[in-house]
């Protein structure tokens, strides 16, 4: 639960892995029985909470964070022995499928394979009736579905663009039958999880992309001209990393026009996630107090400027959709006194990054000691160097300094990284997530993503004899010594 005012968190840990890191043999992790024996590790270990990065459909660049539809089922995370097992793929169809390594996710391969794969299946699928239910009862996915038809039927070209509003109907079907196999796969998944004692906290990109059935379905959710393209985008301004600042390119939200609708969009997406997970992650939460604008004619962040958001009236128009659920204000980044008296308000707990403790400031929130109890520690996010990296490529300074921090003596640093661990479970943050990575104690060539980075990221995966060798009882011990459990 999220803490409200006057109640603090239970004391709880758990990991960070997305589902395409999960292994198996077919690419990429899916809903099939690896994440069913992800959940009984977890369990085993003491750990309380499975953190996943977003579900939907991901990007060319396979990020998970930019996607066609904020209530999209990525595709590959259908599990094919399941499909089998249900008499809907042969054997032959299956072994077709096999990847050629268990190291990183096969992208291209699923791209060019799985989708007619996947026809062949819904081909095969009669409970026509089904399908229309769960679409009857999730709109926003048979929009998503219509569009990705729609998008076929235009040679891939973007909304604004179309010639023709005629799906293809089996183009269409295909969809829906993926959509209805990922949500009726993954409420299975939970289901297995809640009977291990494990909550799954999902993840919410802030914006969406222009060219998606978010914006062509609702547009007039969005700040955008009378061409239907973004009047003005979103990003962050220039700063020490980056001294053109990210231009990041979502269209930004009408807050105006979605306050007189009493936050409809906005209410509909929590209720769907809230629906999936039993907890959420909002991501970039600093843009609901305020959020950059950048002109969209601009080639760089540089010239945008800071606007007020919609802060506690959305807060307050989500409060009856989430008030049984966690939710998680991802605080990092530019943070001012009026984003603190946001996260504050709202009740949220904040995130605390221990990778982002030791750069020189003896007050740094992401200090252990100056955690507070409601809020989510990490070693590391999905965008940071996995610990073990993060120690290694730290200065001689700096590592001696987080050594000495977490009373760690001895003379060789590289064995080190329990002492580190420990000093998270210990903190008084209520929850203490860890990347998979750093159970494994794994460098930076295992780094999921690597912000400003075009290529190579979202690929790692982990294997079955890898996470074997994983000392289960470690965990578990250190979970019951500092209450977790």
């Amino acid at each position: 639960m999220a803490e409200k005012e006057g109640r603090s968190m239970k004391r709880a840990s758990g990991v960070l892995m997305h589902v395409s890191s999960l292994w198996g043999d077919y690419s990429e992790g899916s809903f099939g029985s690896e994440a069913r024996e992800w959940i009984d590790f977890l369990a085993d270990c003491g750990f309380s909470y499975w953190q996943v990065l977003p579900f939907c459909l991901p990007d060319d660049y396979n990020s998970p964070y930019a996607s066609y539809s904020a209530f999209s089922g990525n595709p590959f995370f259908v599990d094919l022995p399941t499909l089998k097992n249900e008499g809907l793929l042969t054997e032959a169809e299956l072994l077709s499928a096999r990847q050629k390594t268990p190291y990183m996710c096969e992208f291209d391969r699923l791209r060019e394979e799985r989708f007619a794969l996947l026809a062949k299946a819904a081909g095969r699928f009669n409970d026509r009736q089904a399908i229309s239910a769960f679409l009857d009862a999730n709109k926003p996915v048979a929009d998503f579905c219509r569009y990705m038809a729609l998008k076929e039927a235009n040679g891939q070209r973007a909304w604004t663009e179309w010639t023709t509003d005629i799906p293809d109907e089996k183009v269409l079907a295909v969809w829906q039958f993926i959509e209805y196999e990922f949500f009726t796969q993954w409420k299975a998944v939970k289901a297995y999880a809640k009977e291990k004692g494990v909550a799954v906290i999902g993840d919410i990109p802030i914006y969406v992309a222009w060219d998606s059935a978010d914006v062509w379905a609702d547009p007039g959710q969005f700040r955008l001209d009378e061409d239907n393209k973004p009047s003005c985008v979103a990003g962050v301004p220039p700063d020490y990393f980056c001294a053109d600042g990210q231009l990041w390119g979502n269209p930004l939200y009408d807050w105006d026009a979605m306050k007189r609708d009493g936050y409809a969009w906005w209410c509909e997406r929590m209720r769907f996630m809230t629906s999936l997970f039993d907890g959420v992650r909002i991501d970039h939460f600093r843009g609901l107090e305020s959020y950059y604008s950048i002109p969209a004619d601009e080639k760089t962040a540089k010239n945008g400027k800071w606007v007020k958001g919609p802060g506690m009236d959305l807060i307050s128009a989500l409060k009856p959709v989430c008030e049984n659920s966690l939710i998680i204000a991802e605080d990092l980044g530019d943070i001012t006194p009026e984003v603190h008296r946001l996260v504050g308000d709202s009740g949220y707990p904040g995130m605390r990054v221990l990778q982002f403790g030791f750069l020189g400031d003896p007050d740094s929130p992401h200090l252990p000691h100056n955690y507070v109890n409601n809020c989510v520690a990490y070693t590391g996010t999905h965008d940071n160097n996995t610990l073990l990296g993060y120690v290694w490529e730290l200065s001689d300074e700096n590592r001696r300094r987080l050594l000495a921090y977490c009373g760690y003596t001895g003379d060789d640093w590289d064995k080190s990284y329990d002492a580190i661990l420990r000093t998270m479970f210990a903190s008084s943050a209520g929850l203490l997530i860890l990347p998979v990575q750093d159970l494994l104690l794994y460098g930076s060539d295992t780094r999921l993503n690597t912000p400003g980075k075009g290529t190579g990221n979202w690929s790692y995966r982990i294997t079955r004899e890898q996470l074997a060798a994983v000392d289960r009882g470690k965990f578990r011990l250190w979970n019951e010594l500092y209450a977790r459990k």
